[in-house]
């Protein structure tokens, strides 16, 4: 049934693309079989990159696709920020009459614990109709839908009326200082002309069961702020433990904060979230979310609410402990001893006065806390141009699929271009399920090899609209 969905999907997506191209492409038709076999088999190969981060050795990266841009005849430069930490710039020309695109993606991966995984985590193996390994999902399956949307549009040599830029960087996974944070700042004259940058951070939403698709595109995020806590004590013997021990005023502190929840706000971008959702939902919610600060003041329905994970951090800053260090040595009881935590703070929150309500959590006053990251709230300047195209793909494609204005509660490069009044939409027309987007990050990662080809051409659809028409 789902390879059914898929395939009329993709028939659908086809004959959506061959009105909407029409009148702009003298070219020879695209062989989209072809494509999509190598797109295949790029993926493939692309995940075998290990770019985990940290060390990220994106370079590595940077060089499968700057030799499949020069074999292309794609101008394209690798711009290191650190030895061995390269980002991929390339771009095609158009005649300057619209603003330039900027097809985002980073090169970088979280790392996998490869004993826990069903096949090798860098294998790139294809298994069962899907694509498995380590940033399949995130962003290396992304990133092949650009790619195969650059190539498609330089080997069809379409005439562009705005430059199309295909952007791979490092360092997101780790904040983007030695990526995206680099060029905005050192190479800002690479984006003086961009109109509109399209990231990850939203895309086609379907329920698990393949129906009710959305189209979901993130304006906004919530901004991180990555604390380190560090506790003193006295140093000693393991088989003499006294009462001033390090890792005993760490672990109560922790205790503290696991049992402490942020007071719920809803901020404007959620409010509007949620109503906008609420026709999609079971009947009994959708009154709920349409008035969502009003529902949540009733404690039933906020204690059912927040248990699910993505709600609960939509209407809160929330904090997650994700490292804990003592002694190196089982029987030394430490100095010192620290935990890291990352924190995600919503719109208008202020981090330093969010560290003083910490302090309070904390309840002790020899434990120091330092800011590792903390980055300004930036959200998308509106593109009318880019919300009317997906409409009319969702329209044409999906029978009038809702377009949503999304809130994220993770971050993504699109906050660096945002801080420099570039428009950056979350928005990668790949369908995704709930339960394949849990796989991000965790164990098993994978993309269908379906919706990989179907993705591949709603991308170049989107993008040949807004840089042709």
């Amino acid at each position: 049934m789902q390879l059914k969905r898929s395939l009329n999907y993709l028939f659908v997506l086809l004959a959506f693309f061959s009105t909407v191209t029409r009148g702009y492409t003298a070219q020879a038709k695209i062989d989209w079989k072809a494509l999509e076999a190598e797109a295949v088999a790029l993926l493939s190969r692309y995940i075998q990159v290990d770019t985990t981060n940290p060390p990220g050795n994106e370079i590595k990266a940077a060089q499968f696709f700057k030799e499949i841009f020069d074999r292309e005849g794609i101008e394209a430069q690798i711009i290191e920020s650190q030895p061995g930490r390269g980002n991929i710039y390339a771009r095609l020309r158009g005649n300057g009459s619209k603003k330039a695109i900027v097809m985002l993606n980073h090169m970088d991966v979280v790392a996998a614990e490869a004993k826990l995984w069903k096949e090798p985590p860098f294998s790139g193996l294809i298994k069962d109709g899907m694509i498995w390994g380590r940033g399949a999902l995130d962003a290396k399956g992304r990133a092949i839908s650009e790619l195969m949307t650059l190539l498609a549009l330089k080997r069809q040599n379409v005439a562009l009326k705005g430059d199309v830029i295909f952007l791979g960087t490092a360092d997101e996974e780790a904040g983007g200082a030695m990526g995206a944070g680099y060029l905005v700042e050192k190479r800002l004259e690479l984006f003086k002309d961009v109109g509109l940058v399209l990231n990850e951070g939203g895309g086609i939403r379907l329920r698990d069961d393949g129906n009710a698709p959305s189209y979901r595109v993130r304006v906004a995020e919530k901004t991180p702020l990555w604390l380190t806590l560090t506790a003193p004590g006295t140093p000693g013997h393991g088989a003499t433990p006294g009462s001033d021990m390090a890792v005993n005023k760490l672990v109560a502190a922790l205790n503290r904060i696991m049992q402490y929840n942020a007071p719920i706000k809803v901020v404007p971008e959620v409010q509007q979230y949620y109503a906008d959702i609420a026709d999609q939902e079971l009947e009994a919610r959708r009154k709920h979310y349409r008035d969502l600060r009003t529902s949540l003041q009733d404690p039933a329905f906020a204690a059912e609410f927040t248990k699910n994970g993505q709600n609960n951090a939509s209407v809160r800053n929330t904090i997650a402990v994700t490292g804990i260090r003592g002694s190196d040595n089982v029987n030394v009881i430490p100095a010192f001893a620290t935990a890291q935590l990352d924190v995600r703070l919503l719109p208008g929150e202020d981090p330093q006065a969010f560290i003083a309500d910490l302090r309070k959590v904390l309840a002790d006053e020899s434990i120091k806390i330092e800011i590792i990251l903390s980055l300004p709230l930036a959200m998308s300047l509106p593109h009318p141009e880019a919300m009317k195209v997906i409409a009319e793909m969702a329209k044409a494609v999906d029978g009038g699929a809702p377009v949503i204005s999304t809130f994220g509660n993770a971050f993504t490069d699109c906050h660096f271009f945002r801080e420099k009044g570039i428009p950056c939409l979350g928005f990668i027309p790949l369908r995704s399920t709930p339960s394949e987007e849990g796989m991000t990050h965790g164990i098993d990662e994978r993309l269908s090899v379906d919706k990989l080809k179907s993705g591949i051409r709603a991308m170049y659809d989107l993008v040949s609209k807004l840089a042709v028409e």
